[in-house]
């Protein structure tokens, strides 16, 4: 393809490129354009990757290359997009193209399902499939197999068998993992473990019924495309279509994707693959570290590695802390990030005495910065799991420090914590209705109408624990509903000492998350955050009124900022952080138990990807980067020595090598009333009542 030659090109159409930038944009053009060999780019933080990738993809079309004959993989494709606006600007400039000249697109440039879905329309007839196949969303699917689960009788098991969506995530991640069912169950799922041949007939079936109703899952549109590959004509036919193959964000790839790849371009002539190992914090998801680590060699031509080091993000000394935690990875592709952002601000490790003061610091500290002249926008907090924010959202509601909360629901919108709280509210108050619909619906056996049909006895009852222990519940909701009416009994007794009443409602409540969620465990830990919070407030009508200051109304990452605030603090977790930046960036909990998490150090896998997330978490900070280690922690029912403070030691991939990088500071103990303030007497009971209804009259 031709373009007009600019009247008068730019000198250097990659001048604002780095040297190492330029050798991954020049690779195989020019003055290297006899090197076939597959490029790996390995990107540190921060190191701009998109803008040498969209170099690369521009000089190629530069140096001749067709358009047409170029697969650009991205993860999504608003990132497919912006890579073809960014290689269409850098052509505009390089070619000297007047604006409104049409620009080269790159028709073959999306993710990985999008891209294989349009390959498998167009080659069905070859591989068994019909051209008018649909692929169904992930609701679809989860629906499919739920019917197909009722239809082969699972649904009537007398043991708990697990979800539609449960079953989905497990067939999933075999596919995506290339593992063995049985390894799947062990390692991810230990709580399915015991229905590995019924979950084979349940997935067999599912796979039968998909190929009757002529549907493909968003699975299969990788395990097709893969399995097609497989073909030694198809894949080399497939291959010479395209010239050029580029992958963004390789270290996310699963096992899946790196044999499309490897089937596609057995030699590697003309793949470019660009990621950062150190930046592989997806294994969940199923992507694997394993792809980029051994990408050099996994080709019939050794490959060319070029790595970026120079970071525009943040300060030199934040990047000497974050290489020092990452030097002591097991395997990686060595590289050392500098900037020539240089500062006397060292990145700061705090010790703080517990979770109560780690979010007072917070909150103090965050404030400060906003009085100095950076926005709440720029600062952001990080932690590992989401409840570890718990403590500190109801810090910031209580200051009225705006946030906006990525990665799942805020800890008091999910549907464990819900559950629980509505059971101290019911309590609390026998006439609120909401609360007591929920959590009589908890009870087996307890539907919508029943739970009316109570509610409206309890409407004027004097003695409302009477009341619900003489209700007359349908037969097979009999004995839990007095073990129901046992407990409330006991909650509504005003002999009972606080917390002991949440702690009795939570000893009710497990058996019921067990039996709803079959991802009880990981919800459990919600519930005892729960129970830690309740110890820093005097009365559970302090600690019911102090939550209900924070209401819930964001209830995912789509659903942007939930205040009409035009400033607002950033919560995430590290994982949602990724790709983000922030001018100061606070880091929560950084203590063996919590980073890394006491559920992944089973395996020596597990535990550096612990370490990269740390590293991932420490690169998002631009200016000023705080990790913070609280000192102990509140932990209940600790075998016979019951509730007790346990101490914390400072995260593992801290050594005194990495630790002697940061500022240490030691935050001291402040005292801090949690309780609600009395407040201004109350104006009289009937007063208030009669003017809210005369505002509807």
């Amino acid at each position: 393809m031709q373009y007009p030659s600019a009247p008068q090109p730019p000198a250097d159409p990659l001048a604002d490129l780095n040297p190492r930038q330029r050798d991954a944009a020049t690779h195989g053009t020019g003055a290297t354009a006899g090197d076939t060999r597959p490029l790996l780019v390995i990107a540190g933080a921060g190191s701009g990757k998109t803008n040498t990738l969209a170099h690369r993809v521009a000089n190629l079309i530069r140096h001749g290359a067709d358009p047409q004959r170029m697969m650009l993989l991205t993860f999504s494709r608003r990132a497919a997009q912006e890579m073809e606006r960014r290689v269409g600007a850098v052509l505009q400039r390089a070619l000297g193209l007047p604006q409104a000249q049409a620009l080269p697109n790159l028709p073959w440039s999306g993710t990985f399902h999008g891209i294989g879905a349009r390959l498998l329309r167009e080659y069905a007839g070859r591989i068994g499939l019909e051209e008018s196949f649909t692929i169904a969303d992930r609701g679809d699917a989860e629906d499919l197999m739920g019917m197909v689960r009722h239809d082969i009788g699972l649904a009537e098991s007398r043991n708990r068998f697990p979800l539609k969506g449960t079953c989905l995530g497990i067939y999933s991640r075999v596919l995506n993992t290339r593992e063995p069912l049985q390894r799947v169950l062990q390692d991810t799922y230990p709580w399915c473990g015991a229905w590995e041949g019924e979950l084979k007939k349940l997935f067999g079936a599912y796979v039968e019924a998909k190929q009757r109703q002529n549907v493909l899952d968003y699975d299969d549109l990788l395990l097709f495309w893969s399995e097609m590959m497989a073909e030694p004509a198809l894949a080399a036919e497939v291959g010479r279509r395209f010239d050029h193959v580029l992958v963004d964000e390789y270290q996310d790839t699963n096992r899946l994707q790196s044999e499309i790849l490897l089937r596609m371009k057995p030699s590697g002539e003309g793949v470019t693959v660009v990621g950062d190992d150190a930046q592989s914090i997806y294994a969940f998801r199923g992507a694997t570290v394993r792809n980029i680590l051994d990408f050099p060699r996994q080709f019939t031509q050794v490959a060319r590695v070029v790595t970026l080091e120079q970071n525009y993000r943040s300060t030199q000394p934040i990047l000497e802390a974050s290489n020092a935690v990452i030097a002591q990875a097991r395997e990686r592709h060595a590289k050392s990030l500098w900037s020539e952002r240089r500062s006397s601000r060292k990145a700061q490790l705090l010790l703080v005495p517990d979770e109560a003061g780690q979010a007072c610091w917070v909150a103090d500290q965050v404030l400060r910065q906003r009085e100095s002249g950076m926005p709440l926008k720029s600062q952001a907090v990080l932690f590992r799991t989401s409840t570890h924010s718990a403590a500190l959202e109801l810090e910031l509601a209580r200051r009225n420090i705006p946030f906006v909360k990525f990665g799942g629901l805020k800890f008091l919108e999910a549907a464990h914590v819900k559950d629980l709280l509505a059971v101290l509210r019911f309590a609390q108050n026998p006439r609120g209705r909401m609360a007591g619909f929920r959590v009589t619906q908890l009870v087996p056996g307890i539907g919508p109408a029943t739970a009316a049909r109570l509610l409206d006895a309890m409407g004027e009852a004097a003695q409302p624990a009477e009341t619900l222990r003489r209700f007359d519940p349908p037969a097979q909701a009999a004995r839990e509903w007095s073990q129901f009416a046992a407990l409330y009994a006991r909650l509504r007794d005003p002999d009972i000492a606080w917390p002991a009443d949440l702690e009795l409602a939570r000893d009710w409540y497990l058996p019921q998350l067990e039996r709803i969620h079959d991802d009880a465990p990981a919800r459990k830990l919600d519930v005892d955050q729960l129970v830690r919070l309740a110890r820093g407030y005097a009365s559970r009508e302090r600690f019911l009124t102090e939550l209900t200051l924070d209401p819930p109304q964001s209830t995912s990452d789509e659903s942007g900022v939930p205040h009409l605030d035009e400033d607002y603090l950033v919560l995430s977790t590290i994982h949602s952080a990724k790709g983000q930046e922030w001018k100061a960036v606070h880091v929560l909990n950084v203590v063996d138990g919590c980073i890394p998490s006491d559920m992944a150090t089973g395996t020596q896998e597990e535990l550096e990807e612990e370490r990269r997330l740390l590293y991932v978490a420490m690169t998002r900070a631009r200016e000023h980067l705080h990790l913070i280690v609280p000192q102990r922690f509140y932990v209940t029912q600790q075998g016979a020595g019951g509730d007790r403070h346990v101490y914390a030691g400072r995260s593992r991939f801290i050594g005194e090598a990495a630790a002697g990088m940061f500022d240490r500071i030691t935050w001291p103990a402040v005292a801090r009333d949690a309780s609600v303030g009395d407040g201004p007497a109350a104006a009289p009971v009937l007063q208030v009542r009669d003017r809210a209804r005369a505002a509807w009259r």
